[in-house]
């Protein structure tokens, strides 16, 4: 009489069915809700209170992170003669931040820097700029031709005049300015006209009385600009240091060496939830007084 067991044997095997399933699904899910290894984790509430975030073309049409404690936008397009699309947008996000705890400026911005030579859509052949009026270069004289440091300082210094008067910034003179220095734009091999064009800009920006400092990793900047001298107009200024993995990195980080001797890391930066996310390291970004190769 085993006609009952033969009965439920199909009841039996339904419900192992449907247990592998459910087995399978909670594994697929469970795979799915995981965070990605190496992921940063977010921030906690401790330190998002004080936490800004930087904004560029990548974020154009995206919803911004509500309430950061500061913001720092994007004056171009990813290029040094390039204008960001969305930077009136962005600009009015940063300006409408209501509580600052930290601080840096409520509202800064940042710009692509480069050296292309001759391979870039324009590149000097004089120390006018704009035209007709003379700029004092302590590398000489820019002439047609020439790559080297006396037209890479030109090449910066007209593309600061071009990011402070032509892309849209209302007030130039009132921003604390943040030269881009990435291994991704276009770059001599020779560092010392690099540093030149860095140092162009960098006199642009001080004679409308704008502050400036530096952002890069410590790597990209050694391969890009290497030592600055206490003659530099680079010497002293404030470092936003790129590379951290999560906040704690970004904290850790301030402790770590500027990329400019007299100067002092005042921001870090980390990403998480798909955004830049940028950890204060001291009450203020000031600049620390020294020698200006203004001319």
């Amino acid at each position: 009489m085993h006609e009952p067991a033969l009965q439920e044997q199909p009841a039996r095997t339904h419900r192992v069915a449907v247990l592998a399933a459910l087995s399978l699904l909670m594994a697929v899910l469970g795979l799915a809700l995981a965070p990605a290894a190496g992921a940063a984790p977010p921030p906690d509430d401790s330190t998002e209170q004080v936490l800004g975030n930087d904004v560029s073309w990548p974020q154009c049409r995206k919803t911004l992170p509500a309430d950061p404690a500061f913001g720092i936008v994007g004056v171009n397009n990813g290029l040094a003669n390039t204008t960001n699309p969305c930077l009136g947008e962005q600009l009015r996000w940063a300006q409408a931040i209501g509580v600052n705890p930290t601080g840096q400026p409520s509202v800064a911005l940042y710009v692509n820097t480069a050296n292309p030579g001759h391979a870039g859509s324009w590149w000097p052949v004089s120390n006018d700029y704009p035209v007709g009026r003379s700029v004092p270069n302590p590398y000489g004289t820019c002439k047609d031709q020439d790559v080297g440091e006396a037209c890479a300082y030109m090449y910066g210094y007209a593309k600061a005049f071009d990011d402070a008067y032509v892309r849209g910034i209302t007030d130039p003179q009132d921003y604390l300015w943040w030269l881009d220095v990435e291994i991704g734009n276009s770059w001599s091999a020779d560092r010392t006209s690099n540093r030149a064009a860095l140092e162009g800009m960098t006199a642009f920006f001080h004679s409308i009385q704008a502050d400036v400092g530096i952002y890069s990793s410590s790597y990209q900047w050694r391969q890009i600009v290497g030592p600055v001298a206490g003659s530099s107009n680079l010497y002293g200024l404030p470092t936003w240091l790129a590379g951290a993995l999560s906040v704690s990195g970004a904290e850790a980080n301030c402790s770590r060496q500027p990329l400019t001797p007299g100067g002092d890391v005042a921001l870090t930066q980390f990403v998480a939830h798909g955004f830049d996310y940028d950890y204060p390291c001291s009450s203020a970004p000031d600049e620390v007084p020294g020698p200006h190769a203004d001319g």
